[in-house]
C-alpha cells in the first residue's frame, strides 16, 4: 500500500519547508504548484495561463469580489475565466491522480487531502502556526514590513481557503478533513516533520 501524505497549511506556518524535509526523511518524491504547472505545460497550457486561472479558480463572482478588493477595483469573472479554472484544476486533479499512482509520495496544497480521498495508504496533513510567528517568519524570508506581512498572509490564507472550500465543499483548516493537525511553532521545521515522519509511519502499522 502507498503511504501519500497531503499538507494543507497557513501561509507562514512552515508547511511547505515541512513537506520538503518529509519527503526528504522518508525518501519520497515531493509535488507542489510548479510540479503541477510543468504538467499543465506538457499538456499545452503555457504557465500564463494556469497562474491567471488559478488565482481565479474558484470560479465564483463572490470570490472575484473578495479578491478585487485587495486592489480596489472590481473585476468579476468572464465565462472563459470559469471554464479555463475548471479545465485547470480538472488537470491538476489527473495529474496528482497519476503522480499518486507512481508510488509513495508528499503533496502540497491543491486540494490534494479530497481528490486522493479514495487512497488507502492517505494521511491528511494540515500546518499552523500562531499569527504573530507567521508574520516573523514571512517578513524574514520576503524581506517585508510587518504590515505587508500581515497583508499577505490574509489574503493568501484567504484565498487558499476559498480556493479549497469551493472545490472540496469542506472548510479549509476544520481538523475533521484532515488526519491530525499541528502548530509548527512547537516543535520548530526538523522537529514538526520528525513528529509526521512517526505518525505517519505508526498509521501504515495499524493499517
Amino acid at each position: 500500500m502507498r503511504r501519500i501524505i497531503t499538507i494543507a497549511r497557513q501561509f507562514g506556518s512552515g508547511g511547505t519547508e515541512i513537506g520538503k524535509k518529509l519527503s526528504e526523511i522518508l525518501g519520497i518524491a515531493y509535488y507542489d504548484k510548479e510540479s503541477l504547472i510543468e504538467a499543465a505545460e506538457s499538456n499545452g497550457i503555457n504557465r500564463d495561463v494556469f497562474e491567471r486561472a488559478d488565482e481565479r479558480a474558484t470560479s465564483s463572482f463572490l470570490y472575484s469580489l473578495a479578491m478585487s478588493s485587495y486592489s480596489g477595483h472590481i473585476s468579476p469573472l468572464g465565462v472563459n475565466d470559469i471554464i479555463m479554472s475548471d479545465k485547470v484544476f480538472a488537470l491538476q486533479s489527473e495529474e496528482i491522480r497519476r503522480l499518486a499512482s507512481l508510488g509513495d509520495a508528499v503533496f502540497i496544497g491543491r486540494c490534494a487531502d479530497d481528490i486522493l480521498l479514495s487512497e488507502p495508504g492517505l494521511v491528511k496533513i494540515f500546518i499552523h502556526a500562531p499569527i504573530e510567528v507567521r508574520i516573523k517568519r514571512v517578513m524574514e524570508k520576503l524581506d517585508l514590513s510587518e504590515q505587508s506581512a500581515k497583508k499577505l498572509i490574509a489574503k493568501t490564507d484567504k484565498k487558499r481557503a476559498s480556493y479549497y472550500n469551493f472545490y472540496t465543499s469542506k472548510t479549509w483548516g476544520d481538523a475533521r478533513n484532515y488526519h491530525i493537525t499541528i502548530d509548527s511553532s512547537v516543535l520548530g521545521i526538523d522537529g514538526t516533520a520528525e513528529l509526521l515522519k512517526n505518525f505517519v509511519l505508526m498509521r501504515k502499522k495499524e493499517q
